[in-house]
């Protein structure tokens, strides 16, 4: 069972895509590794560095020329500890000097027609597609997640801006029939101004891909901080750009980097040049981040906490249940905005579903995610391996049960910990409190209401999914009174989202939307127009002004 469940996985793995970035709060309680020793690239890596214009030290600052004077920030590889690179980072004062390039060239690229703009996507398209396989790697590299997932991702940069392509001919307002004789209306949507975009590490490239592709298109230049943890990626995915850039004679302030921490962040959601602040991270910074934009009248895309469940219904497929599971929960070791924390199992399957889901993870292969058949890489930093051996502390003192893993494997160099299932109340602090590790949290429920009641019950809202056959279950789970999440799936994960429909969550998720669907509006205003060619002054509801 076991091993064909794992082959089936394995299979599949290149499509874990879907997590954009910490959210709890151990990304923002990250140590970094301020360096000043020198050194030289591995040669186990040099190919991957050489083929995306890489050195060991990197500036990381782009507005059309690359510079940058802040700390010089180590790049460390999770799976040995060892530094790969470096970055030097930029300060408030280059940000601030980034974002006036911008506001020089915001004119030239809004005034672009739609369509011209689509084309310089889609040949970003292609230059990050010609070089997938070396970006994938170095995601693996830097961040840690098997090496399917990464290239993975950089997929999902490559569908985004097909998606992106065919927007830029269809960014279409509505006619709306007047009242007026001889007036004729229309909603009419324009570039709202400079994207900021603020992603984090576990999704160093598709989030930034997601708003990127979709805010140039729609006009807007795009200023990137990327986690301070992943700076190369951020690095590597900029100089892609700025050849595409140019290559058409186009500015290259249009797609700028600031790579830095905190200070650099925290001017980037004050700066009212900032049209809009899109944000992945922690429910804690996002709350500080959109009150912050908000006391400017700005805009904010948030993308936060998650805390996603899975529900397993007594007529449910269990093996593909099994599978998803599996798949949700300890993909990119648990370290995706989407990644199931929460196991809901209806009390007629429980016991059988539990046995036959810890024989699966005891059979999973932990190791070096450039590895063929690992399926499991390190975490991302030794701050998320305390916090998921203070997780386990308080699933315990909490009352709940260890049913495997729960172990750091502190016998090789590495950030490595064994994906953990916990059986456990629903009412639990830890059950309610994302934890950004892979530890899942099993319940057991009497039925559906029951079930859907214990999904919805965390602050968090963004991925949820129902295993069932039935269809009155179906269709009530997807309905008003069914789950409060912004993806509510049937019989597949929680994660794995596609690019077409729009990506975000409720409640403490932050109710952003990125990626597909109608998405694009939210970088761009709305003008409502009318145009009275009819020379009388007739007013709207009949008013007579005479």
């Amino acid at each position: 069972m076991s091993s064909m469940l794992l082959s089936r996985l394995s299979r599949n793995r290149a499509t874990l895509l879907r997590s954009a970035a910490s959210r709890t709060a151990i990304r923002s309680m990250t140590v970094l590794n301020y360096s000043s020793a020198t050194g030289t690239i591995s040669s186990k890596h040099k190919a991957i560095f050489d083929q995306l214009d890489l050195q060991f030290d990197n500036k990381g600052v782009f507005n059309g020329s690359w510079g940058g004077s802040g700390p010089i920030i180590d790049s460390v590889n999770p799976a040995d500890g060892s530094v790969i690179g470096r970055v030097q980072t930029g300060t408030v004062d280059e940000l601030h000097e980034t974002l006036k390039k911008m506001e020089d060239v915001k004119v030239m690229w809004r005034e672009t027609p739609a369509p011209k703009r689509g084309e310089i996507v889609r040949q970003m398209r292609d230059a990050i597609n010609d070089k997938l396989e070396p970006l994938g790697a170095l995601v693996s590299l830097e961040m840690g997640k098997i090496l399917p997932e990464g290239k993975g991702e950089v997929q999902e940069y490559v569908d985004i801006c097909d998606f992106a392509l065919g927007l830029s001919r269809t960014l279409n307002g509505k006619v709306v029939p007047s009242e007026r004789p001889g007036h004729f209306m229309i909603e009419q949507w324009n570039p709202i101004g400079t994207i900021g975009v603020i992603s984090a590490f576990n999704f160093p490239v598709a989030v930034y891909g997601w708003n990127s592709a979709i805010a140039l298109v729609c006009g807007n230049p795009v200023v990137w901080k990327g986690a301070p943890t992943t700076n190369l990626t951020s690095v590597a995915i900029t100089k892609i750009l700025e050849k595409v850039l140019v290559k058409n004679g186009l500015p290259g302030a249009i797609c700028s980097l600031v790579a830095g921490g905190a200070d650099v962040g925290q001017s980037m959601v004050e700066d009212d040049r900032v049209k809009l602040l899109s944000f992945t991270g922690s429910t804690a910074v996002g709350r500080k981040v959109g009150e912050t934009v908000a006391k400017r009248f700005g805009k904010s895309l948030l993308e936060l906490g998650g805390n996603n469940a899975i529900i397993v219904m007594d007529d449910a497929d269990l093996d593909l249940a099994l599978r998803s599971v599996l798949f949700s929960a300890v993909g990119t070791a648990g370290q995706r905005c989407t990644t199931t924390r929460r196991l809901i199992l209806h009390e007629k399957i429980h016991d059988e579903f539990i046995e036959k889901l810890v024989k699966a993870y005891q059979s999973v292969r932990i190791g070096d995610p450039l590895e063929a058949g690992t399926l499991c890489g390190p975490l991302h930093t030794k701050t998320a391996v305390e916090h998921y051996k203070k997780g386990i502390e308080i699933v315990k003192a909490q009352g709940g049960k260890i049913l495997t893993g729960g172990k750091v494997l502190d016998d090789r160099p590495g950030n490595f910990v064994v994906p953990t299932i916990t059986s456990i109340s629903p009412e639990a602090d830890v059950v309610q409190n994302e934890i950004f590790v892979p530890i899942l949290h099993t319940m057991k429920v009497k039925n559906f209401e029951h079930a859907v009641e214990v999904n919805n019950s965390v602050k968090q809202g963004l991925s949820s999914s129902l295993f069932t056959r039935n269809p009155e279950h179906l269709f009530k789970w997807v309905g008003p009174s069914g789950s409060d999440c912004g993806i509510a799936n049937i019989n597949l994960p929680s994660s794995g989202a596609e690019i077409g429909c729009a990506f975000g969550g409720e409640k403490e998720t932050g109710g952003g939307r990125e990626s597909g669907s109608d998405a694009w509006k939210q970088y761009m205003r709305r003008s409502t127009c009318v145009i009275n060619y009819s020379g009388e002054l007739p007013l709207a509801q009949g008013i007579k002004f005479e």
